[in-house]
C-alpha cells in the first residue's frame, strides 16, 4: 500500500465511523470512483459519506436518475455532490449522451464534489486526478474499502 492509499475494514454496524474517517479525504480529492461488486455497499457507504456531510437533500439510489445533486458545506464553503451511478449504462458513448461526461467536466471547481459508482462503464471520463475507491465484501457483515489516486496526473487536485 502506497502512502497515500486509504484502507479500512468496518463491519456495516460500524460504517458511520468508517464513513467519517474518509470523509477526510475530500480535503484533497473531490472526484471519487466507487468500484466494487453488486451488493458490496458503494450506495450505502454514499449515503453514510452524505449524512456524515451534513447533505441537506435526501440521499437516494441514482440507478435510474444516474446523476443526483446534494447541497451541504464542505471545509467551510457551499458545496454541490453530484451522485452518480452507471450501472445501467452499457457504453461511453451512453454515459456522454446522459451528461455524465457533461457533470465531470465541472471538476476544476472546488466546490463541486463526484461521487460516481461503477466507473468501469466510462473509465476514459475519468480523466482527471481522482480517488478510485474499491470496496470488497469480506463476509456478510463485513467490507474493506480501499482507496488510491487514479487518473491523469495521479496527485491531488487541492495541491
Amino acid at each position: 500500500m502506497e502512502k497515500n492509499d486509504f484502507r479500512i475494514t468496518y463491519t456495516l454496524s460500524e460504517i458511520a465511523v468508517a464513513a467519517a474517517g474518509f470523509s477526510r479525504l475530500l480535503n484533497e480529492h473531490n472526484v471519487f470512483a466507487f468500484s466494487g461488486e453488486m451488493s458490496a455497499g458503494k450506495t450505502t457507504f454514499i449515503h453514510h459519506l452524505c449524512d456524515v456531510l451534513q447533505v441537506e437533500d435526501t440521499v437516494s439510489s441514482p440507478t435510474f436518475s444516474l446523476i443526483n445533486e446534494y447541497h451541504c458545506t464542505i471545509n467551510g464553503r457551499p458545496s454541490i455532490i453530484f451522485h452518480m451511478d452507471l450501472y445501467r449504462l452499457k457504453s461511453v458513448e451512453e454515459a456522454i449522451n446522459a451528461g455524465i461526461e457533461d457533470c465531470l467536466l465541472g471538476y476544476t471547481d472546488r466546490s463541486k464534489y463526484f461521487f460516481v459508482e461503477w466507473p468501469e462503464i466510462a473509465p476514459e471520463l475519468l480523466f482527471m486526478p481522482h480517488l478510485w475507491v474499491r470496496i470488497e465484501t469480506l463476509s456478510e457483515t463485513e467490507r474493506q474499502l480501499e482507496a488510491a489516486p487514479a487518473g491523469k496526473p495521479a496527485q491531488s487536485f487541492f495541491n
